[in-house]
């Protein structure tokens, strides 16, 4: 598959503090294709941060803010998109996904995933007693889920976005060039 020919969309999932966003950012300029955070997104059209919107709504109603940006992001073309880390709960989000874009899965060891987002207040749901052990829940709820949808799985944590990238082109079937 050329990613670039078809210009469909690119998703990046995983859970929080994967690296989504930074592998994103770096792959967007790299095919010259718009970056989207998706939480980013929803927090742009609220005008309200996500710790906020999880205060007022709760994560249901952030989980249906989070579809519609989803759908309205699958019509699109020609995105790198850094989902949220819970994006691939409902059903219609993993086939809006899968049906408009190339999905990679960044699989981030827990200790790493706890370290990078340990002093991050804009994690409501790591904001309990037991960082890692709420991460070690999510996991195990979300991984059969992101290999489900994904297109690809990369799994590490020390490939940084720069050595990541060619192996991400390649497999996309996108020729590196520098």
């Amino acid at each position: 598959m050329n990613i670039a020919d078809e210009k469909q969309n690119v998703y990046l999932v995983g859970l929080m503090g994967a690296g989504k966003t930074t592998i994103a950012k770096a792959l967007a300029k790299r095919l010259a294709y718009h970056f989207v955070d998706s939480d980013h997104e929803i927090e742009a059209r609220t005008g309200v941060s996500l710790p906020t919107i999880f205060e007022i709504e709760g994560e249901e109603g952030f989980r249906k803010r989070e579809a519609q940006v989803i759908a309205d992001l699958a019509c699109l073309r020609g995105r790198v998109v850094a989902t949220g880390g819970g994006a691939v709960l409902r059903p219609e989000n993993r086939q809006q996904l899968a049906d408009s874009g190339y999905v990679i899965y960044l699989n981030v060891p827990l200790k790493t995933l706890c370290e990078r987002t340990r002093h991050d207040k804009n994690r409501p749901l790591l904001q309990g007693t037991d960082p890692l052990l709420k991460l070690k829940e999510l996991h195990q709820q979300r991984d059969p889920l992101y290999r489900s949808v994904a297109d690809l799985v990369v799994s590490g944590n020390r490939l940084s976005a720069q050595s990541l990238l060619p192996l991400l082109l390649k497999e996309m079937g996108k020729s590196w060039k520098r």
